[in-house]
């Protein structure tokens, strides 16, 4: 059985530096082994907010390490730094704006300040890439509402087929 990689990575300039610990990448990883029963494996990294060290990277993962997902935390706020949108869309071949729109109406029912998030997500190759926010609990509420739409897009763009853990995520796939 194949081992499904998926991309984690955390752009924080202060994380990068060991100034402080990456618990939002760790987040990613408890999530995803609460909803996937899939054998899957972990290509982990964290870097600083530079956009062509992202953009490397994102390429990296996608077409080098032959991950068939990538989450990134952290560089979605409006700061000058935060540019992990931006080198989203110049390694995508397509933009799925639903994901980010999504994401942000779920986070508006706990955070008046979400409206300032821009996580986007779309296709490199056959590469799904999602941009989540910085905050542990901001990231389990984001791929919560996303997640169900995730295996069935892999399948569409790359014939990925990921199972779940049914009692933890419920996932759409149209019959």
């Amino acid at each position: 059985m194949n081992v499904i990689k998926i991309g984690i990575l955390t752009v924080s300039d202060r994380a990068s530096k060991g100034i402080y610990e990456d618990i939002s990448g760790k987040e990613i990883n408890n999530v995803l082994n609460d909803y996937i029963s899939s054998k899957w494996g972990s290509v982990y990294q964290v870097i600083p907010d530079e956009q062509d060290i992202i953009e490397q990277t994102l390429t990296t993962l996608s077409d080098k390490e032959g991950c068939c997902l990538i989450f990134t935390t952290g560089g979605t706020g409006p700061t000058v730094r935060d540019v992990t949108p931006e080198a989203t869309e110049n390694v995508c071949n397509k933009m799925l704006p639903g994901f980010g729109e999504l994401m942000r109406q779920e986070s508006l029912v706990y955070v008046p300040t979400a409206i300032l998030s821009r996580q986007t997500a779309g296709i490199r190759n056959k590469t799904l890439i999602v941009n989540l926010p910085g905050k542990p609990k901001s990231i389990r509420e984001c791929i919560q509402a996303v997640f169900p739409a995730i295996p069935y897009c892999l399948e569409l763009t790359g014939g990925y087929k990921i199972d779940t853990n049914e009692k933890n995520i419920k996932v759409f796939r149209p019959k």
